[in-house]
């Protein structure tokens, strides 16, 4: 269920954590002598001026630009994508998260916290022993698949998607325990093998089965990425440390990503989601495109055939998703219909809630 801000928003905790974050990195570029660093990778700042924005305005973290940029345009490994995307989102969704939070949006507060649970135990399994024995290759093609897949179904979904008002109220420990599952397994998959994913499947399950309002979807589903990603970040650094090169990147991105994900969550409240998803899922699309002509030789048409299948199996989870959420929507609506006087049950009893 959602929660409906009651209170005024309490803008100056963000503005603390902000000046917190520039104190800190004033003092490593200039203190410690890492401006030359930091200035030797502009190039990913600039990429992560985008990323930033759809980190905030949508349900995707900002390694969906940083994922491609570092690895399809500057031909990284598929490795330094991942722990990147987990390093700079553990700044930019934390701070868009401080934003949501701090100017009390409403969130699915049950869902989430199941979902959270769910992430503080599948992401480390996922990284400890999952995402280590996935192959470079196979990281690149489960990116492209399960992003081309939500970018399809928002192409011919949108309209229904953005049409959401509100969210289907169901029991609050059955919310819990679909964002628990929800956590768990994408933790451990999705979002431990590409560093981003399982924001996007929180979104998915909130829109398609409890045909959530975006207005509560999508800053849910950046709480539970920042959150991932902080997750992520202090697994790698206490086991097997982050790919290299992450720091470099991340002393670049990081102070423009600060501002930029709370940036993308107060300007999309001005112009609207729908354009900014349909341009997000245009990328995604193309993204895979880009990715199965990179690397056709290496995938042959035996795997871009398996990529096309991949994304085929996804959107019919997605829609087998939204068809159950129709059907719960059906019933929950017909338990709270207001009985009519040939059909109370005897006693005058109604029928119970939930």
């Amino acid at each position: 269920m959602s929660l409906l801000p009651t209170r005024r928003p309490h803008l100056w905790v963000w503005g603390l954590w902000v000046a917190g974050f520039y104190a800190a990195w004033l003092w490593l570029v200039l203190g410690r002598g890492l401006w030359d660093q930091a200035a030797a990778h502009w190039p990913i700042a600039v990429a992560m001026a985008l990323g930033s924005y759809v980190a905030g305005s949508t349900p995707m973290g900002g390694g969906t630009v940083g994922f491609p940029v570092l690895v399809l345009l500057f031909d990284g490994p598929a490795t330094l994508g991942r722990d990147f995307s987990f390093a700079i989102q553990s700044i930019g969704m934390t701070s868009a998260s401080i934003f949501v939070l701090a100017r009390r949006q409403p969130l699915a507060w049950s869902m989430l916290q199941g979902a959270l649970v769910g992430s503080a135990l599948g992401t480390p399994l996922g990284v400890l022993w999952i995402a280590p024995h996935v192959p470079e290759l196979a990281i690149k093609v489960v990116f492209a698949v399960v992003w081309a897949s939500f970018g399809v179904l928002h192409l011919y979904r949108i309209r229904e998607i953005a049409a959401h008002v509100g969210m289907t109220e169901f029991d609050e420990r059955w919310d819990f325990r679909v964002g628990l599952v929800v956590g768990a397994l994408s933790g451990s998959t999705v979002a431990s093998v590409t560093g981003v994913g399982i924001d996007m499947v929180l979104y998915a399950a909130l829109v398609l089965l409890c045909r959530a309002d975006l207005k509560i979807a999508i800053p849910t589903s950046v709480v539970v990425m920042a959150f991932t990603s902080l997750v992520g970040v202090a697994v790698k650094e206490a086991t097997t440390g982050l790919a290299p090169d992450v720091f470099g990147n991340w002393l670049a991105a990081a102070p423009v990503v600060v501002l930029g994900a709370p940036a993308g969550v107060f300007v999309v409240q001005r112009i609207g989601r729908r354009p900014t998803l349909l341009v997000v899922a245009v990328l995604c699309v193309a993204q895979f495109v880009w990715t199965c002509r990179l690397e056709a030789e290496a995938l042959g048409a035996g795997g871009i055939l398996g990529a096309l299948l991949g994304v085929a199996f996804f959107l019919a989870v997605f829609e087998a998703l939204r068809a159950w959420g129709a059907r719960l929507a059906l019933e929950a609506g017909a338990r709270r219909a207001p009985l009519g006087p040939l059909s109370a049950p005897a006693g005058g009893d109604a029928p119970p809630g939930p």
